[in-house]
């Protein structure tokens, strides 16, 4: 559709004639808009916020630990206790394809970490092998993570969460290199991990101290136990297909019946993203119905309103006919009118939503200045440019139909 400057300023003319129409009609339309882009835009941080809570976490992850068995099995009683030993480790990596990633997790509570004068009380040691960050990724603000070497050699350094740091140290204070005591052992701080999140695995991790596995089990006598066996599965691979595979290597070697269902528990992280995820989409879906339901009924504003121009104009339109004007020329001016209308009404919404979404992202922050992220995307803003021109076109169509069809006849009749 071609618009020439003088039809373009018979247009601008028309709708400034009738500025307190075209007001009401421009403003339905922005409500709409405006509406729709705070939505979504609000349900990107809402979503984000709720994410944090699992922050860090591999998605398609599983814990295994051990339980007392509920079945007696070749002479041994039933409520025997049992423990996870690396050996598992190593079988379940040779046997079970499907996994990408293995690691381990020991732990203990109730310790109180000493720096120079000052104690935290609430700490937890923790107590993993260098690839555990593949389970649960540290946030790191200082220094590194535990790696091989520290694991091969067992050495006395550790990262700190971000409670303990907060305790120890000013904000902004890098504290690689200083020792902290924890039970009568000296640890090098290697690394600040500020993770936090509501899934606890052996104790809040803004409260841990992690130190390598290796450390751990020779510090507190623990020999090759193991408290926690993480995996992950590989692309293509679900969890549930390997839970059962765990359970049959794990009870074969620990002389646990094959049938006992609550000997080894297993918390299967992908199920419960699965949850969230499928929560997610409903409520996307939601935010869409109610946003495109607002904008939906500016449209439907505009398009009775310029029916009403329409019927007001009828002799002017009339006359144009009668003086030599195609059909398609009225059609496309009606069009245009409506589409024009809609575009800028559309445009300041979007600005609008925009940017109030953008003042409130700012307030919106953790301890360290990060947004959540209470905004819309690029891509959604053109899509809804072209949805903001589509639902014009058709909200002058039926207008634009009724005017085409006046002859100057019938706009005689009316005058």
């Amino acid at each position: 559709m071609r618009i020439d400057r003088d039809t373009f300023e018979e247009i601008i003319r028309t709708l400034t004639q009738n500025k307190s129409r075209s007001l009401l009609t421009a403003f339905g339309v922005f409500w709409g808009i405006f509406m729709l882009i705070m939505l979504l835009g609000g349900g990107n941080g809402f979503k984000a916020m709720m994410y944090s809570n699992f922050d860090g976490f591999a998605t398609n992850s599983c814990f295994a630990y051990s339980q007392r068995t509920t079945i007696p099995y070749k002479g041994f009683r039933k409520g025997r206790w049992w423990d996870l030993t690396t050996d598992d480790l190593e079988n379940i990596k040779k046997n079970i394809p499907e996994i990408e990633h293995i690691s381990a997790m020991n732990a203990t509570w109730n310790s109180s970490p000493v720096y120079k004068d000052k104690k935290f009380n609430d700490g937890n040691i923790k107590g993993v092998l260098a690839n555990y960050h593949y389970i649960e990724d540290a946030d790191l603000i200082y220094g590194r993570f535990i790696n091989e070497i520290d694991i091969r050699e067992c050495r006395k350094v550790c990262v700190i969460g971000k409670n303990v740091y907060n305790a120890f140290f000013e904000k902004g204070t890098d504290p690689c290199g200083e020792r902290i005591k924890v039970n009568s052992i000296y640890y090098t701080i290697i690394g600040v991990d500020v993770r936090e999140s509501n899934i606890s695995i052996n104790g809040s991790s803004s409260d841990a101290i992690t130190i390598p596995l290796t450390t751990m089990q020779k510090a507190y006598n623990q020999g090759n136990e193991l408290g926690i066996i993480c995996f992950t599965s590989k692309p293509g691979h679900k969890i549930s297909e390997i839970e059962d595979k765990v359970k049959q290597i794990i009870y074969s070697s620990h002389q646990i019946a094959p049938t006992d269902p609550d000997a080894l528990g297993l918390l299967n992280a992908e199920e419960m993203f699965s949850i969230v995820d499928n929560l997610f989409i409903g409520i996307d879906i939601l935010l869409w119905l109610v946003g495109l339901g607002t904008l939906l009924a500016g449209i439907i504003g505009v398009s009775n309103i310029m029916m009403v121009t329409v019927k007001e104009r009828t002799v002017e339109i009339g006359i144009r006919r009668a003086i030599g004007a195609q059909p398609k020329d009225i059609m496309q001016q009606i069009l245009a009118e409506s589409l024009i209308l809609t575009l800028i009404a559309g445009m300041f919404g979007i600005c609008a939503g925009v940017g109030i979404l953008n003042i409130f992202d700012s307030t919106q922050v953790d301890d360290f200045g990060r947004s959540y992220g209470f905004q819309t995307t690029f891509g959604v803003a053109v899509g809804v440019c072209i949805l903001i021109a589509a639902l014009g076109a058709v909200a002058g169509l039926a207008p634009a139909l009724r005017a085409m069809k006046i002859k100057p006849v019938e706009a005689m009749r009316e005058e």
